[in-house]
């Protein structure tokens, strides 16, 4: 977050009536069958997890750190039980996070399972976190082992049988039974095997998962993972760290959707990728306001499905509106597999003002876009937050500070936080996790001056690719993501100018940020600028008539709480202050310097952070989230007055 040239109340558990006045009341209905578990199936669970409660008095929490509010609320039988998938839900499916036999082992001899584990481990928790239990390193010269027996229910066994990961960091290899199952490589996008023919019969069945993660002695994406921790660097993160889980699915199957709205034409499409189909199958396309069908298409199950809104209701931070979606295949008139999901119908887009300046525009509209730098980190979990309840509570706790969007900083979270801020109405910059520091620079200088690209390796390159590829698809239908975001500050920032151009090519449905405050060239439609303390913004006359523009990090205001900070001493922020009082007056100035450089031509900025991170205590919260530093009431009052329309005059003639 360096910056590279210059131009308290308690935190606490939301509770119901707290969510009623968070959430509108037209958008509630999604939690219905997100949470909807069939009676046997809970039947079930409670048999199987029996044991596991018995067992729980093996697991606690690693002493030594700060822990939020929620880690107590941990249940070691069934950590995170809630739908993982929620932008494709179906009811028969199984929720295997919870304690796992664990093993560390020399990577020479990865091939080979431990003959012994040597404890249990907290799943979906990474081996590093305190919520694991174990709390340790792994390192790039070992191996961590995951082992697990489970039951399978005869009603997942007499369909096909997927097994899911939200997320594993980084390289991994699944077994069922003995057997290889597949391999993947990726941190931070999901992925499943059909494990249906490694299957044994009865119920009784065995999982494992070998993880190798090399964190910064790697060139995979690892966002802000180091062997060392310091300054602005965090603890690594390796192995397990989102829910794992069991689908039953028909023999002929929906395996993902790809939903695109054109606000300007009134219409949603929808593609699926159907596995298993054959001549003849057609895709039965429906949308739902509510209880009332508003459209409904079928086509070749292979071909989009366009639906046809009338008058639809737009997306937008003051009203979050979805529309429920029904996708399902049909094989001579019988509904072979169905799914449910959501949309939203938004727009955004760019265009001049009155003065030829590029503005960024939510719905053909401009609105200045204000949010902080969400680092996404917990001190128990790390990468992974404690329960749900905390995952929700930093994006609530953002919309009443008076902020309309989060800039999720090189990581990426799990499917359910895209899906609370659907609900929420909380635009979302979503940054590709950086890595590979180390290489080589080439040759390319930017426009600027500040730097040249680094040059990869043809590997290194591919496993960018590969990554953010599949970041992008699997993130695709949360209509909260507005921007793209391929580098921050020319960490590991290579090929700008194709790497850009092919990420709009993935996406033209969204605005992409090629280099947040990193090596600048004319690509892409933001143009980024980084400055601590002050707000500042790229020059108008040089930069605003072809790019928006942004300024991509500020702030970094510090206040170390005594009693919440990761360690008692040496904590670092940009600008210490003694008290929050002198820290809300240095951040109600930068709001009223905000006013004078949206008139100028400014589109969006972004004040860093959300919460302090380890030894950062640049936070409007503290890590442990037990106290707002400034009162949100203080900081809605004056964040609010950047979305005066008075301080635009739009006048658009064109929009792309």
């Amino acid at each position: 977050m360096a910056s590279w040239f210059a131009g308290v109340e308690n935190g606490r558990e939301m509770t119901p009536a707290d969510r009623s006045r968070t959430y509108k009341p037209d958008i509630n209905r999604h939690d219905k069958h997100m949470k909807k578990t069939p009676l046997l199936f809970l039947l079930f669970l409670l048999l199987q997890t029996g044991t596991a409660w018995a067992q729980s008095s093996n697991w606690s929490p690693v002493k030594g750190k700060i822990t939020s509010p929620w880690a107590t609320n941990v249940n070691p039988a069934a950590p995170l039980p809630e739908y993982p998938r929620p932008q494709l839900v179906r009811e028969n499916w199984q929720n295997l996070n919870g304690l796992w036999d664990y093993a560390l082992a020399p990577k020479a001899d990865q091939e080979n399972m431990p003959p012994a584990f040597r404890g249990r481990i907290l799943v979906p928790y990474a081996i590093e976190s305190a919520l694991s239990g174990v709390g340790k390193t792994v390192g790039k010269d070992s191996v961590l082992w995951y082992r697990k027996s489970i039951s399978i229910p005869a009603k997942l066994r007499r369909q096909r049988t997927l097994l899911h990961f939200g997320a594993v960091d980084w390289q991994c290899a699944v077994y069922v039974n003995g057997q290889s199952a597949g391999t993947h490589e990726g941190g931070y996008d999901p992925f499943s095997f059909d494990i249906t023919p490694y299957l044994k019969s009865g119920s009784q069945q065995e999982i494992a998962v070998r993880v190798w993660d090399p964190s910064d002695e790697g060139p995979q994406p690892r966002g802000k993972q180091v062997k060392k921790p310091e300054s602005i660097w965090y603890t690594p993160v390796t192995g397990i760290w989102q829910t794992v889980w069991l689908e039953a699915v028909p023999q002929t199957y929906i395996q993902a959707t790809r939903q695109t709205p054109d606000t300007d034409k009134s219409t949603i499409t929808v593609a699926a990728d159907v596995q298993h189909m054959q001549a003849g199958d057609r895709l039965r396309i429906s949308a739902w306001d509510g209880k009332r069908k508003v459209a409904e298409q079928e086509a070749g199950a292979n071909s989009p499905v366009v639906l046809q809104l009338d008058k639809p209701k737009l997306w937008s931070p003051e009203s979050p509106f979805l529309y429920d979606l029904q996708v399902a295949v049909v094989r001579n008139g019988k509904v072979l597999d169905e799914a449910k999901s959501y949309f939203a119908m938004r727009k955004i887009s760019m265009a001049p003002d009155a003065n030829g300046i590029q503005r960024m525009l939510l719905n053909n509209a401009f609105l200045f876009q204000y949010g902080p730098l969400d680092q996404g980190w917990w001190p128990d979990g790390l990468y992974t937050a404690p329960t749900e309840q905390a995952l929700v509570f930093d994006i609530d706790k953002t919309k009443e500070m008076g902020f309309n969007m989060i800039r999720k900083h090189v990581k990426v979270e799990p499917a359910r936080w895209y899906y609370h801020c659907d609900k929420t109405g909380m635009l979302v910059w979503q940054d590709m996790p950086s890595g590979d520091l180390g290489a080589r620079w080439g040759n390319h200088p930017g426009i600027t001056g500040q730097g040249r690209d680094m040059e990869r390796s043809a590997a290194s390159e591919q496993i960018y690719r590969k990554e953010w590829g599949a970041i992008m698809e699997a993130l695709h239908n949360f209509p909260s993501i507005v921007v793209w975001v391929p580098f921050n500050e020319a960490w590991g920032q290579f090929k700008t100018r194709e790497i850009t151009n092919w990420t709009m090519e993935q996406d033209p449905s969204r605005l992409v940020n090629s280099a947040s405050g990193g090596n600048f060239h004319p690509v892409g439609q933001i143009i980024d600028l980084h400055n601590y303390p002050d707000p500042v913004m790229p020059r108008p006359d040089l930069f605003g008539k072809q790019q928006v523009i942004v300024l991509g990090e500020f702030g970094g205001l510090g206040l170390p709480v005594e009693g919440h900070t990761w360690q008692q001493k040496d904590n670092w922020g940009y600008q210490s202050f003694k008290n929050a009082e002198e820290l809300f007056e240095r951040y109600k100035a930068f709001t009223e310097k905000l006013e004078e450089l949206i008139r100028g031509g400014l589109s969006a900025a972004v004040y860093t952070q959300t919460t302090d991170v380890e030894i950062e205590t640049n936070g409007l919260m503290t890590y442990d989230r037990k106290v707002i530093k400034v009162p949100v009431e203080k900081l809605k009052e004056v964040n609010e007055k950047l979305y005066n329309p008075s301080l635009v005059n739009l006048k658009a003639t064109s929009q792309r």
